[in-house]
């Protein structure tokens, strides 16, 4: 495990999995909102932004964290672990709400939150499941057959998942 590509719904822990991981493999990790949106929330050309993931799948070992399914082909088809946070919708909205309670709105770029709540958000974040998932799960069929591809549908999974990790020698 040195090139991690962290997908799944906003609200699922992506984040906090990428830095968890970051430390255990000594790899950089880059929060794909940090690229995508300046400090006033502009988002980066599609073009652009395909470039810049282009440019950190060249290294040797990365940890990406971010769904962006228009651009997950460059993911997927460089990594060789796949974290899918394939957690059900209420756990998301709860993760959503819990992390703006800690951080409040706004933007850490170091710590890769990004708390602007608004309808098209939450209704993202609702429908995910339904609209979305099917979409990424296809591209994990179709692009992702070489990785390794560890699936999570409990936040319980994840801690014992990354508690056997940190357990184990690097």
């Amino acid at each position: 495990m040195r090139r991690v590509a962290v997908i799944g719904c906003g609200g699922s822990g992506k984040s906090h999995v990428a830095r968890q991981l970051g430390q255990l493999l000594s790899a950089p990790v880059t929060h794909l909102d940090a690229v995508y949106y300046d400090d006033a929330w502009n988002q980066l050309p599609m073009d652009e932004f395909e470039a810049v993931q282009r440019d950190l799948v060249r290294s040797p070992a990365w940890v990406l964290d971010g769904n962006y399914n228009s651009t997950l082909h460059v993911r997927l088809e460089a990594c060789d672990t796949v974290i899918f946070m394939d957690l059900p919708t209420r756990e998301c909205l709860w993760g959503i709400l819990t992390r703006r309670a800690a951080h409040g709105q706004g933007q850490d770029r170091v710590r890769g939150m990004f708390n602007r709540i608004d309808l098209d958000f939450l209704r993202y974040v609702a429908t995910y499941r339904r609209k979305m998932r099917p979409r990424v799960l296809k591209k994990l069929d179709d692009l992702a057959g070489h990785a390794e591809i560890v699936r999570f549908t409990s936040r319980r999974q994840v801690r014992r998942w990354l508690a056997t990790a940190r357990a184990q020698p690097q």
